[in-house]
């Protein structure tokens, strides 16, 4: 059994933090010391860096306090993105709240290589579809300055999470927001250079082995893929092709046990050319490709 750990004399930063990392720990929580900073930074209101040159200082007792209760919260189950209002993907940061999923590192994997096929397009066309926070459209947005990206979402809370990010990072102007359910919303006729998503794909066997802060608050109607989990790949795939240009993309994010199955989807398709699937970073599929053919 863990000990618990000492309580210091004196509650300055560096020992609000070396007691907070080593309680996360015996709590069973892999990151604890870099939990511990981002809850402590975001009392203080600074960022991660700054903790390290303010070791020395007494935080109020109404600060103490604000920590103590986000702490708990996290012990309770509840994200950190969503505790301190954020997270950072790609290259920028994006407001969360329970409207929308977290952002994940593995999606970064879509955001560059949707990056490397429009880099040599002037003003393309993307979709974005089952946007979410936007982390995706408004990353594609950013760094493509000449795209114009139509990102769409079946939640209008999603949808309003996805405005405030886009005005955050200044790209509202070549961004349009379409709530309904997948392409339901788009304009008939409506062509893009660029397809991406990523769908709900669990299934409803696999949520009780999710981690507790994804299955108990992060939002069922952005995990939940259907009865197998392929239940929005079928939809995208017999759905998409009228909205590709001929030689358009289409990058769809997967499970990583999913490569398979949502490959054969897209090839049963006579208007898709299939191609490579994109690992991520830890060597498991993560993105699915193909073209318009």
């Amino acid at each position: 059994m863990t000990p618990a750990p000492q309580t210091p004399t004196i509650w300055n930063i560096k020992a609000l933090l070396a007691w907070t990392t080593d309680f996360l720990k015996a709590k069973g929580f892999d990151e604890a010391k870099r939990e511990a900073e981002l809850l402590l930074a975001h009392v203080l209101g600074c960022d991660r860096v700054a903790l390290f040159v303010r070791f020395e200082e007494l935080p109020t007792d109404a600060e103490r306090a604000k920590f103590k209760e986000l702490i708990n919260r996290r012990v309770g189950g509840w994200p950190v993105a969503y505790l301190v209002g954020s997270r950072a993907f790609y290259m920028l940061t994006f407001d969360v709240d329970p409207a929308v999923l977290v952002p994940r590192p593995d999606t970064e994997v879509l955001v560059l290589e949707a990056l490397k096929r429009l880099k040599p397009l002037t003003a393309p066309d993307v979709l974005d579809i089952g946007t979410g926070s936007g982390c995706i459209a408004i990353s594609l947005a950013h760094q493509k300055k000449d795209a114009r990206v139509t990102a769409t979402d079946i939640s209008p809370d999603a949808l309003a999470v996805a405005r405030k990010n886009a005005a955050k990072h200044g790209v509202t102007e070549r961004m349009t927001f379409l709530q309904g359910d997948l392409f339901a919303p788009v304009p008939s006729g409506s062509t893009f250079d660029l397809i991406a998503s990523n769908p709900p794909y669990i299934a409803p066997g696999e949520f009780a082995a999710l981690a507790p802060d994804v299955r108990d608050h992060e939002p069922r109607i952005a995990l939940d893929g259907g009865p197998d989990g392929l239940a929005f790949y079928r939809r995208i795939a017999n759905a998409a092709g009228p909205f590709l240009k001929p030689g358009g993309s289409l990058l769809l994010e997967i499970g990583y046990t999913q490569e398979a199955a949502v490959r054969g989807l897209l090839a049963e398709r006579a208007e898709f050319e299939v191609g490579p699937t994109l690992k991520d970073g830890s060597g498991h599929p993560r993105v699915v490709t193909a073209k318009k053919r």
